[in-house]
């Protein structure tokens, strides 16, 4: 989706001028014509601003006072000044009430750009730093994921319930689908945000280890237990165990796990007591436990302990929407990482992109981005830096510009001349009012926009793709128009 820039100006001229500028570098544009107006906008979390533009000098409130007033409302909202003085005192006051650039009049639209697209990195490298410290304390939220595609939807809005309660999760899907990204944010949207979260991959601990692992065990329990050790259970003590690879644990270490659940307690190897623990259990699995079940490989009572609140993740080529968001998040963190500059993805990439089938997921792209951007000797990732899947794929022309999932994409609509003998094509958008007068362009574009979207339930790819506009201008008028883009068979 694209970014959006408000500007704000009281010179009519001056905003359509860096109105014009700012979406000829592929931005969304909101204006407002003095600060009041702007910080209204800004504040309003479906106008999505992004960067603003803000006029030093303003009449009524000041360029200085509405960017004090913005910092109050969205502190963390990148603001660039614009005026047509460049005295060092007022540089100076600008920068200590938060902004993170100045340019002075007439602003140059290259520099302009420059300047928004800069202010952007910053703050997508302060989003991703913050982020990271979530995760580290066990506080990471909902929002940090990028989950804007139909099916992730149904999984927030699932997991959201989960994390109200202690109620056991079992998160099912293939390997690399992000399974223990969603166990952190229910964590982190828990009571229990904050405290420990344990995680213990089930298929990597040698078989006579596991239950020493777990339990933990007490020193001289048996050879090599030179000292004490709590195990995972005590270290998650007030917080979040998960339990990775569930499905892969041995009968034996399933019969004290099914204990350890039941009774709130674990027996360390060497222990003569049990120690009573408050841990909440979030497991994950990309095997068929039902099956395992039938196949007496895994304990059905403790399936049932496990799967009382079972959340489904998508693969990656079923949420293809999110692709380009999570190729820019993973370009910005190893832009961070390696001290490389590359500023995003040509068009024809992103075509690759979303053809490809990503049959390990996640994981998979977020490794074919890593290795992109070491291999990237231009300013935007091109399809010879990933080798592996462009030697993979068709004549990548022939792809279509925003391809979906083949099941996703609904039956075009009836033409004109499908139309039967005697039939008339009834029109969803009417051009005339109830009076029989023809309606503003605005109401007419309005109404169409809005049944492309629910024809298409949603998936704006196709919605672009079917009325020939970029995705940038669609989103644009998605925010003018106050849009519903709610997938309709999630609705249901």
């Amino acid at each position: 989706m694209a970014k959006t820039v408000l500007v704000i100006d009281d010179d009519p001229t001056q905003r359509r001028l860096l109105q014009a500028a700012v979406e000829k570098a592929g931005f969304a544009c909101r204006t407002a014509p003095d600060g009041e107006a702007g910080i209204a906008v800004a504040a309003d979390p479906k106008d999505g601003v992004d960067v603003v533009l803000l006029d030093l000098t303003m009449p009524g409130l000041s360029g200085l006072d509405t960017l004090e007033r913005l910092a109050t409302k969205r502190p963390d909202l990148p603001v660039i000044m614009l005026t047509a003085t460049s005295g060092i005192d007022t540089i100076v006051q600008s920068m200590r009430r938060g902004a993170v650039d100045f340019i002075v009049k007439p602003a140059n639209p290259e520099r302009v750009v420059v300047s928004i697209r800069n202010a952007l990195k910053m703050q997508s490298l302060s989003g991703e730093v913050k982020r990271l410290s979530r995760k580290a304390e066990g506080g990471m939220s909902f929002d940090d994921m990028i989950a804007s595609a139909a099916p992730m939807r149904q999984v927030i809005r699932l997991a959201e319930r989960a994390a109200v309660s202690d109620i056991p999760v079992l998160i099912l899907g293939e390997s690399g689908v992000g399974k223990e990204v969603i166990a952190r944010c229910i964590q982190g949207a828990s009571g229990r945000s904050g405290k420990p979260f344990v995680t213990v991959n089930c298929g990597a601990i040698p078989e006579n280890l596991v239950e020493s692992i777990l339990f933990g065990h007490e020193k001289g329990a048996f050879t090599g237990a030179v000292s004490k050790s709590p195990g995972k259970f005590l270290e998650a003590d007030g917080g979040t165990l998960f339990l990775d690879e569930v499905g892969e644990l041995p009968l034996d270490a399933q019969v004290k796990l099914l204990r350890a659940l039941q009774e709130g307690e674990v027996d360390a190897v060497g222990s003569r007591r049990p120690t009573k623990v408050d841990v909440r259990i979030i497991s994950a699995t990309n095997r068929d436990l039902a099956q395992q079940v039938a196949e007496g490989t895994f304990r059905e009572d403790l399936f049932y302990r496990l799967n009382v609140f079972p959340v489904d993740m998508p693969s990656l080529r079923e949420r293809r929407d999110d692709i380009p968001a999570l190729v820019d998040h993973f370009v910005t963190r190893f832009n961070a990482s390696e001290g490389t500059k590359v500023g995003g993805v040509a068009d024809d990439t992103l075509k690759m992109l979303y053809a490809f089938d990503w049959p390990g997921n996640v994981r998979q792209l977020e490794n074919a981005v890593f290795r992109a951007v070491v291999l990237c000797e231009s300013d935007q990732l091109q399809p010879q830096d990933f080798p592996q899947i462009s030697g993979q794929m068709p004549d990548i022309s022939s792809l279509p510009a925003a391809p979906v999932a083949a099941n996703a994409v609904p039956t075009a609509p009836m033409a004109a001349n499908d139309v039967g003998a005697g039939e008339v094509a009834s029109s969803p958008v009417s051009i005339t009012d109830v009076h029989g007068e023809l309606r503003s362009l605005t109401d007419i574009e309005h109404d169409i926009l809005q049944y492309a979207i629910d024809f298409y339930e949603g998936h704006m790819s196709e919605v672009s793709r079917r009325l020939g506009i970029g995705r940038s201008t669609l989103y644009r008028k998605v925010r003018e128009y106050d849009l519903d883009v709610r997938n309709e068979r999630e609705a249901g």
